[in-house]
């Protein structure tokens, strides 16, 4: 069980980044200096494929990544854990075994009962219950929870379908280079490269398929993580999603256009309302004068951004449209403020 103490927000913290050469690590090391995070020593860590060869810059000063080994965490308060699955399930333990906190992004920990899965407007209160590893959810859940949170402060959540459009940067920098290549060689008239991060070409293209089919069920890995790890988070074990999840060729940023049916029925009216004074979330809503969100107006920002608010025309039933920024608010930002929140409440 965690230690809680008075907080001290200005105490300088150790902090290690576990894939600190990655798309979302990068993102991390900027959100640490424009949050002014109080680090007084930061540690850059990677498998050995980068560790030893590559650089990161922090704050105006260059440091050498080294190795990802559990020496490495002795002595760090925080270890935010950007990479592979791998390395977290092993690395993981070692900083809790050292006194650190893991504050892991990957699909390791998130479903462990021991483990808290935390988006902190939403359910902050679970890091009191931290053993030294807390899980940040997957960078779709996130979005599609936080608009959820302040609609079933209203009403029951009865059943949703959510259909997910999902950037090709949520498989991180293979993603954008995989992407960025089928581009250019349509441009150029070349052949375009065969997908290997995909599975199918994602330039120019729609693929139905976020990361693997299970074997028996016909639905993909990212599928189910929406589903359980959005029970998870708001408490809610039977609630009723049914999800499609797909990849289309947008660099930065997650949309999902969500079907509510709640008890009672919810107006658009009372949902503007509830989602607008909920943090971390903004309403662009206005059709007279299109305005809705799209990935640009969110790649980039911390807000989830919420719009095309509207009533079934044949139910009671709600229709939203949603856009977050997978790299900032799906993964690095919500690990910082993961980071925040347990120093807010002295347990760090």
């Amino acid at each position: 069980m965690a230690q809680k103490n008075t907080p001290d927000l200005s105490r300088g913290r150790v902090v290690a980044i576990a894939g600190a050469t990655g798309a979302v690590g990068e993102v991390l090391l900027q959100i640490l200096e424009q949050r002014n995070f109080p680090v007084s020593e930061l540690r850059p860590l990677a498998s050995e494929r980068s560790a030893g060869t590559a650089t990161i810059t922090f704050r105006g000063k260059k440091l050498p990544v080294q190795l990802a080994r559990p020496e490495a965490f002795d002595g760090v308060d925080f270890v935010f854990f950007a990479a592979t699955g791998a390395l977290a399930r092993e690395l993981a333990p070692e900083v809790a075994k050292r006194g650190g906190i893991a504050i892991d992004k990957s699909n390791t920990w998130r479903m462990d009962p021991q483990v808290p899965l935390v988006i902190p407007e939403i359910n902050g209160a679970a890091l009191e219950k931290h053993q030294g590893i807390i899980a940040s959810p997957n960078c779709t859940t996130t979005p599609f929870a936080m608009a959820l949170a302040p609609l079933r402060k209203l009403a029951k959540l009865k059943r949703i379908v959510v259909t997910t459009f999902q950037s090709a940067s949520g498989a991180g920098l293979p993603g954008i280079e995989e992407l960025d290549g089928q581009l250019k060689a349509i441009a150029t008239g070349q052949p375009v490269p065969k997908p290997k991060q995909f599975k199918a070409q994602i330039a120019n293209n729609v693929v139905p398929v976020c990361e693997t089919f299970r074997p028996n069920d016909s639905y993909t890995t990212e599928e189910v993580k929406l589903l359980h790890e959005t029970r998870k988070i708001l408490e809610d074990p039977s609630l009723d999603v049914a999800m499609t999840c797909v990849r289309v060729p947008v660099p930065v940023g997650h949309s999902a256009s969500v079907l509510l049916e709640t008890e009672p029925a919810i107006t658009p009216e009372q949902a503007r309302a509830a989602i607008a004074a909920f943090p971390g979330i903004r309403v662009m809503d206005d059709p007279a004068h299109d305005v809705f969100p799209t990935p640009l107006d969110c790649a980039g920002g911390d807000d989830i951004l919420v719009g095309r608010i509207r009533r079934d025309l044949n139910s009671d039933r709600l229709w939203l449209w949603t856009v977050g920024d997978n790299l900032r608010k799906g993964a690095a930002l919500n690990a910082v403020q993961i980071a925040e929140e347990l120093m807010k409440r002295g347990l760090r």
